[in-house]
């Protein structure tokens, strides 16, 4: 497999794991706490190699960007990706954290989830990183975690892509268009799923794996070298991307028949082991606690777990048993869990003990005022969400779920007043787009209504869908001259990059 859809990671689901992704929430709860800054990079025990870029000729930024993001509209659209606020904007949170310890970071880099119970993480062109929800709960620490995506972070700063793309320029172009499919066959509905997604890429490509081992070891080698580094930086526990390679070998090592053959000869059980070692062996001893938000998120995750009923009496079990790492967000873990099962009483109840001991944070309010929500307490909530939204503006869970809140208690034009602005802030969250569009609807705004939602759709990668919706809204005539103006401009920018796409996959074919 080649190096940046993250060969080194691409294990099979932990023995017991439950595929989740049909119980997860389009929308989920909040963003991560600010973390401290990195230490000084001249305490690392060697510098960061300028390896130069030979790969500039062949693939520009530009164009790796561009290939990246036509990727993640086929991502978005699909029902593996992990639309939850609070889950999305952790791992954002971690990741930048990551990508701002080494200066001159080529791309603004996005992190985003796979809702899969398979453990596997991959880094795509242009600064795109997914993570499946698998991995985040085999992680026992922060730090491992900051060991993965330093990892994926590295096969981007390197231009591992583009790099491919030079060495194989058709065969690539033509497996990049088939990426996204990839993605979605690693989706653990069996056991099989590793050898499905490592088929899929093969036939995808028309390249035989082994072909690509070498330069695919040299890359992986490289991402642990300098994803170890960046991870130092950052300020996380050296030890842990051992502890972690090591955790993936136990979880694997009585999983018969499922494992690619590359992976089973791959040295992530061995020398690459031994390699995150040694490296750790000459730092200081560092204890680096987790973050509640990394507590929060995972306990987030562990309730989308089983069914409604498993995931309350999993949580229950471990708070009456003391079998947490952090007693808040066990206790978190159970609120939401009891809310996924409809038991707002009892979540309720829960959520104002949890009030009593925890400490002020985003996850807490985000979920507070979606106990009030669901259980009709609108006007509670909308105040709630109010005075969270003071202290926290740019958490996103928060700044869904408000104008939800309003839409509900009628308040359509409030609701859109507040979408508008949010949207002058963050103007590609396809999310906000589609909300807008449900509150433009409720107003009987039409050319807004139908505007938003072909963001939504464009957003998702379904640019024929967004082409239809702008057409509605041109039809619409109820628009001023300049909202007019600006749904047609839309619509030919929309139109052309559809040219575009369908002349891609025309090449991609032939190419392959």
């Amino acid at each position: 497999m080649v190096a940046w859809i993250g060969a080194s990671l691409a294990l099979m689901p932990v023995a017991g794991a439950q595929n989740t992704a049909q119980d997860l929430p389009v929308f989920g709860r909040s963003q991560a706490v600010p973390n401290p800054p990195p230490p000084a990079l001249q305490n690392l025990p060697q510098g960061l190699p300028d390896l130069g870029d030979p790969s500039a000729a062949l693939l520009s930024g530009v164009q790796e960007r561009k290939l990246g993001e036509s990727v993640m509209r086929e991502v978005r659209g699909s029902g593996g990706y992990l639309n939850d606020p609070e889950v999305v904007g952790y791992l954002n949170e971690l990741g930048n954290r990551l990508v701002n310890a080494v200066p001159g970071a080529p791309f603004d880099f996005e992190f985003f989830a796979m809702a899969d119970s398979s453990i596997n993480a991959f880094a795509l062109p242009g600064g795109f990183v997914g993570v499946n929800t698998g991995l985040i709960l085999l992680t026992q620490t922060e730090s491992e975690l900051a060991s993965v995506l330093g990892h994926e972070i590295t096969h981007v700063t390197q231009h591992h892509i583009a790099r491919s793309l030079g060495n194989q320029r058709d065969a690539m172009l033509a497996m990049l268009g088939a990426l996204a499919a990839a993605v979605l066959v690693s989706r653990s509905h069996s056991s099989s799923s590793g050898d499905m997604t490592q088929a899929a890429i093969a036939s995808a490509s028309g390249l035989a794996i082994q072909s690509q081992i070498t330069f695919t070891r040299q890359n992986e080698e490289e991402a642990d070298r300098i994803g170890f580094q960046r991870m130092v930086a950052a300020g996380f526990d050296p030890t842990s991307m051992a502890t972690f390679m090591e955790r993936l070998q136990r979880s694997t090592r009585f999983v018969e028949g499922n494992a690619p053959n590359y992976l089973r000869d791959h040295p992530v059980t061995t020398q690459r082991i031994a390699d995150a070692q040694a490296r750790a062996q000459g730092l200081p001893f560092r204890q680096v606690p987790d973050s509640l938000d990394f507590q929060m998120v995972r306990a987030l995750l562990r309730s989308y777990e089983g069914t409604p009923r498993e995931a309350v009496a999993f949580f229950r079990d471990a708070i009456a048993e003391r079998k947490y790492n952090n007693e808040v967000a066990a206790h978190y873990g159970l609120v939401a869990a009891l809310l996924r099962a409809q038991d707002l009483k009892t979540a309720q109840a829960e959520l104002t003990a949890l009030e009593k001991t925890a400490p002020p944070h985003p996850m807490i309010e985000g979920i507070a005022g979606q106990v009030l929500m669901q259980s009709g307490q609108l006007k509670a909530a909308i105040t709630r969400y109010q005075a969270a939204l003071v202290r926290y503006p740019r958490k996103m869970q928060l700044v869904y779920d408000y104008p939800e809140a309003l839409m509900k208690d009628n308040q359509a034009s409030k609701a859109a007043t507040f979408l508008t602005e949010q949207l002058q802030r963050f103007p590609s969250d396809g999310p906000l787009h589609q909300l807008a569009a449900r509150a433009y609807a409720a107003l009987g705004k039409q050319l807004l209504q139908h505007q938003h939602q072909a963001e939504f759709y464009a957003w998702q990668g379904n640019l024929k869908a967004a082409v239809m919706q702008l057409e509605l809204a041109i039809k619409a005539g109820d628009g001023d001259f300049y909202q007019l103006s600006a749904a047609e401009s839309r619509l030919r920018a929309v139109r052309q990059e559809l040219v575009d796409q369908e002349k891609d996959s025309g090449s991609n074919r032939r190419a392959g």
